[in-house]
């Protein structure tokens, strides 16, 4: 991958899979190894966001007298939204400094790429993220940059599969990790849902089971808090018998669901519902975001963690074909300094020394030695980003 550096807040004219249909694998990323597994996390996760965007904010019932069931796209032009963006902007900054990621750093890339950019309307985020912008507006600094009333969003669980890419079996250091990126928009349950996301996807890209994964995210959040009692719920209802798909999608929903509360982004909601999904459909990819979409509320968030999950458990050959090849380059429709980068360079980031031996079998990247080359500052404006993407980058291979 050779990178040219350009304008942080510049459009992008190239991107890694612009315009390409059925792209063929990267040389070297084995089926079943962790470069398919990363791929398969972060390309689930924007497959689940286009598919959930639709139903968003609405209820089950909404979507049945609409759609039906959502069985697929029911947009003719299928996109992301900030799920997908915002997993794209922590994928970037990880990549860049590794397990020496800070709160410093990552409070520098929100005023870099983000809030000190003259963008105009702020489009298409969460009410987590506008907070947050406006607190460093306002001269705030981390934490105090995360005291707004939506601290408890799952606006860090939508961003936090790149972590548990990242940290691939390694369940605590992806949680670790994701709660340095949260302080500076989250606080409470908001870091806790992250880490749950992170450290369910760290678990998975080992090929755990289903069980497994589950008991990864239960295992770094407090056992008392909303999040783990909202997960534990939702997989108890999951896992239990049903006549018929529909009953369990609402007896799962009625686990966890705050009923008549206005806001939809709840973390605890979110990530439960997601979690669900992935245990009731034995972490299927297909069947996990699908069920996901059609239990509404924050549809687009659930079933872009459903399908990360799922992703990283399977591989990215998981994912319908149909589905993958609709999704492009971001649009930047909610950061425009992200848009044309493609969720597929960041699993290719964030996987950087995985290769093929003569044998076929995938060679372990050198942690230390990854996590050592990461340890500089964040970029400035323009300036090349050594073994990571800056917004404004050209990527070409």
């Amino acid at each position: 991958m050779e990178l040219t550096a350009g304008n942080p807040a510049g459009p992008r004219t190239n991107g890694a899979r612009a315009a390409v249909r059925g792209a063929p694998e990267p040389a070297g990323a084995a089926p079943g190894g962790t470069g398919d597994r990363a791929r398969g996390a972060l390309l689930g996760l924007a497959v689940g966001d286009a598919l959930g965007a639709p139903a968003e904010n609405m209820r089950p019932s909404e979507i049945r007298r609409r759609w039906g069931r959502i069985e697929g796209f029911v947009s003719d032009d299928p996109a992301g939204t900030d799920d997908t963006e915002y997993a794209i902007f922590s994928g970037l900054l990880l990549a860049r400094h590794g397990s020496a990621l800070t709160v410093t750093h990552v409070e520098r890339a929100w005023h870099l790429w983000i809030a000190d950019l003259d963008e105009g309307p702020f489009r298409g985020a969460g009410f987590s993220e506008r907070g947050t912008l406006e607190n460093l507006r306002r001269g705030l600094a981390a934490p105090i940059s995360a005291q707004h009333r939506h601290a408890w969003s799952d606006g860090l669980a939508m961003r936090a599969a790149p972590f548990g890419v990242f940290a691939a079996g390694r369940p605590r250091e992806a949680a670790r990790l994701v709660a340095v990126d949260g302080r500076v928009s989250h606080d409470g349950e908001g870091i806790y849902g992250g880490q749950a996301v992170a450290a369910g996807v760290a678990a998975a890209m080992t090929g755990a089971g289903v069980t497994s994964v589950i008991a990864a995210a239960l295992s770094v959040v407090p056992m008392d808090s909303w999040t783990a009692r909202s997960l534990r719920r939702a997989v108890t209802a999951a896992q239990r018998p049903y006549p018929d798909r529909l009953t369990r999608e609402r007896a799962v929903r009625s686990a966890v669901v705050v009923g008549g509360y206005p806001w939809t982004d709840l973390a605890p909601e979110a990530v439960g519902l997601a979690f669900g999904a992935f245990a009731a459909t034995h972490g299927d990819f297909r069947t996990a975001v699908l069920m996901a979409v059609n239990m509404g509320r924050d549809a687009d968030t659930t079933a872009a963690v459903a399908g990360a999950l799922a992703g990283a458990l399977h591989g990215a050959s998981a994912i319908p074909r149909l589905w993958a090849d609709a999704i492009g380059p971001v649009r930047g429709s909610c950061l425009p300094s992200m848009r044309g980068y493609h969720v597929l360079d960041i699993a290719e980031l964030l996987t950087p020394d995985e290769t093929e031996e003569p044998g076929g079998e995938p060679q372990a990247r050198d942690q230390q030695a990854r996590d050592q080359q990461a340890r500089s500052g964040p970029p400035e404006p323009g300036a090349p980003v050594d073994g990571a993407l800056a917004p404004g980058t050209e990527v070409r291979r």
